[in-house]
């Protein structure tokens, strides 16, 4: 009888979607997988599997998390673009090789404690839905994932309320060896910047800042320690604060300019994974532009075979290149792309 694998990172969240498919029967195999950047010891993976009682398997994934995700974070940053590297990790990591580890091991399916729901239609497409606690809701995330991944995926904490997981976890005893919450970007201990200091090779070349109009008002340390809409770090004054409203590489220039000047009607979008294509373009949709953006009405239309444009109802702020864009009808993610 085939396995359900449960990812098990040492969080709340893991263990109470372990322990649904427990209470219900399951055979389970719960896997542990380390980046080298950070993971439970083996007494605290010991402590997960005693608690669940079921076996947890520790999958060292350094190497993969290494070229397919810290990679993509350096080199994304080097060329002046901002990553969201969950975005990458969900499909190619946590569904890809730690997926691949468990099927190794009888596993039929993948569980993580993602907020998010999963719909098969009549005619065996799979639709990818907004998990119930909107406030916790984490399909954004999951943009990227392809068909044959959220066939084998399984979001038991989906109808759930975080209350009523921290409810659940409490009645049932478990205890996470981890309390904090995850982060975004988990593997991060330090500022982001001195990560990429540290592993990313970055060039410290310093270079000039200008405002909208070209007008030299100061110098950077290197592009590589700003994003768009940023407003610590530029050091220039002026009778209001000043926003980083683009970033350019070819040159070595950071441009700057007032809140208003953060704001724009519409962006493009390349590389879109459709998890359920729109019948037809263009199209108006919810796009999501970041994880804690609020989704805005968009018309989304063609450009080439490649991009679409998206045009917003209203502007939006600090649309930023490298981030993910994810596109909504109703509660459905339809899916994700690349701002460029």
């Amino acid at each position: 009888m085939p396995y359900i694998a449960v990812a098990v990172s040492g969080g709340i969240d893991s263990l109470a979607a372990a322990w649904i498919f427990k209470k219900k029967g399951c055979r389970l195999l719960g896997i542990h997988f380390t980046t080298g950047y950070e993971s439970l010891n083996p007494k605290q993976v010991q402590h997960i599997s005693d608690q669940l009682g079921i076996p947890v398997k520790i999958m060292d994934c350094t190497r993969e998390f290494q070229n397919l995700v810290i990679n993509y974070f350096i080199n994304t940053y080097k060329s002046g673009k901002t990553p969201n590297p969950c975005l990458v990790c969900n499909p190619s990591i946590k569904f890809g090789a730690v997926f691949d580890f468990a099927r190794s091991m009888n596993a039929s399916s993948m569980a993580t404690g993602h907020y998010a729901g999963i719909f098969k239609d009549s005619q065996g497409h799979y639709h990818l839905l907004q998990g119930k606690d909107l406030k916790k809701d984490q399909s954004y995330f999951l943009a990227f994932m392809s068909q044959t991944q959220l066939a084998s995926a399984c979001f038991p904490l989906g109808e759930l309320t975080k209350e009523e997981v921290r409810k659940q976890a409490e009645e049932a005893g478990l205890s996470p060896p981890v309390e904090k919450e995850s982060q975004d970007i988990c593997f991060i201990r330090e500022n982001y910047k001195d990560f990429l200091l540290k592993y990313g090779n970055i060039d410290q070349q310093p270079g000039i800042i200008e405002d909208v109009k070209g007008r030299v008002i100061g110098k950077h340390n290197g592009l590589y320690s700003f994003t768009i809409g940023q407003r610590k770090g530029i050091n220039c004054p002026a009778s209001e604060p000043y926003y980083v409203v683009r970033i350019d590489i070819k040159f070595n220039r950071l441009i700057v300019g007032f809140k208003d000047d953060l704001f724009v009607s519409q962006c493009f979008v390349k590389n879109i994974n459709w998890i359920t294509p729109p019948e037809k373009l263009p199209v108006s949709l919810h796009v999501r532009l970041r994880y804690r953006h609020k989704p805005v009405l968009a018309l989304v239309s063609a450009e080439n075979q490649e991009t679409v444009r998206v045009e917003f109802d209203i502007p939006q702020s600090s649309v930023t290149p490298g981030q993910g864009a994810v596109f909504y009808k109703d509660n459905e993610v339809l899916g994700g792309g690349w701002i460029c």
